[in-house]
């Protein structure tokens, strides 16, 4: 008999975007291991983007709970006529308001929104939707009993959802980390309080503490969280005993690392797209401002210039959300009837590209952080075969899987010669990459599916 698991989550579709991937695969491949996921999302979220493709992929076993939330932001974009600039910024959980735009703008609506995002909106925006959730879902689980809660964040109000429950009803509890808590890119840049800070602070160790298991995306995060348990215990901060509270090295058993990954059924049997004939360097997703990747833009607008025939054969395509700075690099270069850009896409279309492409471009944002970063894309661009550029500093835990699978290469966002030693090879036909199918495996839907049902 299939045991039931309560999801709660932000991102369901058909709200599009990389936040709603890991949770609509999940649940799709946790009934071949018995267990049943019942779904408990926000009817009317704050959705730039959506897909109704996406509404495929929900399996028939899934149970979806949806239920009204109210989102500040959403009267506060009515008010400044903000409403869907920041569309597809928010999947970090920032908000409708992205941290980084807003940093030194000169707009006192903008800086009074990031004051209100970092101290009155605690831990986001979605807040207010934390007391009527636990209500409900309270009454709802004495008549409908489940067997585990996961709670999935960003936005980590959803975690503080399912403490509530677990404190009260004693229901196995799994925190899912797709994206840091406070050590996320841009927390560093919320005007906080000192307050607020330790607000912050409390309600992720009280999460990392209490909950029975800790799933997060990379190695890198479930050592951080390790130490911010250790840097608690030697500040003496927490004086006093909460449930689950233990001894950190006898809590490192429940911290596990569960990749994203991709699902082979949406890469079976498909086609890849039609790009023009030549040679297609491809990116999709969100394309953010923070990661543009500079040294590219210089690179193939040199080799255009340099190597012949690269000039007629050049395409860029994105297709996603693209930051405007991107676009604009990409035609000061001088490489603008090159680009094709083709907005959001449905999500199996951005499968099809991805095959079509001679070389997939991953950068990531250039901060510190990003050393402990894979991204979503990674995992679907691994599954097509296909070359992977990746921009970021060496030594990260993407420059390690790169070479595990053998599917690609990164760049500092400095680099300039190995970048166009790649790229010139890949071109001319004298560099190839030899994926390693057995290693690329791995990251495929189901098994970690497998994986997710080991620790529930």
């Amino acid at each position: 008999m299939s045991k039931r698991v309560l999801i709660i989550t932000y991102y369901w579709p058909p709200t599009a975007g990389s936040g709603v991937q890991r949770w609509l695969k999940m649940s799709k491949y946790l009934p071949q291991y018995g267990w049943q996921p019942v779904i408990y999302t926000p009817e009317n979220p704050e959705a730039g983007m959506t897909d109704e493709s996406l509404l495929r992929d929900i399996a028939p076993e899934v149970e979806v709970i949806k239920r009204p939330i109210l989102e500040p932001y959403a009267v506060f974009n009515a008010l400044t006529g903000n409403k869907g600039k920041n569309s597809g910024k928010a999947s970090a959980g920032s908000g409708a308001v992205n941290p980084i735009n807003a940093v030194g703008h000169k707009s006192p609506l903008m800086r009074l929104s990031l004051w209100l995002r970092a101290n009155v909106f605690v831990p986001d925006p979605r807040f207010l939707w934390i007391r009527p959730s636990v209500r409900f879902l309270k009454q709802y689980l004495r008549e409908h009993p489940v067997d585990a809660i996961v709670s999935t964040g960003p936005p980590h109000s959803m975690h503080l959802i399912a403490r509530a429950l677990h404190r009260s009803m004693g229901i196995p509890w799994t925190a899912d980390f797709r994206d840091p808590w406070t050590r996320i890119f841009y927390f560093k840049h919320l005007p906080l309080t000192r307050r607020s800070r330790k607000r912050y602070a409390a309600m992720e160790l009280s999460v990392l503490r209490e909950a029975d298991h800790v799933v997060a995306v990379t190695d890198n995060m479930v050592r951080d969280f390790l130490e911010e348990l250790e840097a608690d215990k030697k500040r003496g901060a927490s004086g006093r005993q909460t449930a689950g509270d233990s001894s950190v090295t006898e809590q490192k058993n429940k911290f596990h690392v569960i990749e994203n990954g991709y699902d082979e059924a949406d890469f079976t049997g498909i086609t890849a797209a039609e790009l023009p004939a030549g040679f297609n360097l491809v990116h999709t997703g969100l394309f953010s401002a923070e990661g543009n990747p500079r040294r590219l833009w210089k690179v193939l607008a040199e080799l255009c210039r340099d190597l012949p025939g690269f000039g007629r054969d050049l395409h860029l395509t994105f297709a996603g959300k693209t930051d405007p700075e991107i676009l604009a690099a990409v035609r000061e270069a001088g490489l603008g009837d090159r680009l094709t850009d083709r907005g959001y896409i449905p999500h199996h279309e951005a499968n099809r590209l991805q095959k079509a492409a001679d070389l997939l471009l991953l950068p990531l944002r250039e901060e510190p952080e990003a050393a402990g970063i894979l991204t979503g894309k990674y995992f679907e661009y691994l599954a097509t075969g296909r070359p992977i550029a990746a921009f970021g500093p060496h030594g990260s835990v993407l420059e390690r899987s790169l070479a595990a699978t053998r599917t690609g290469e990164i760049f500092d966002w400095d680099e300039e010669a190995p970048l166009k030693a790649c790229i010139t090879a890949l071109y001319t036909g004298t560099k190839t990459f030899a994926p390693d199918r057995q290693a690329i495996a791995a990251y495929t839907r189901r098994s970690l599916a497998g994986r997710y049902a080991e620790i529930l």
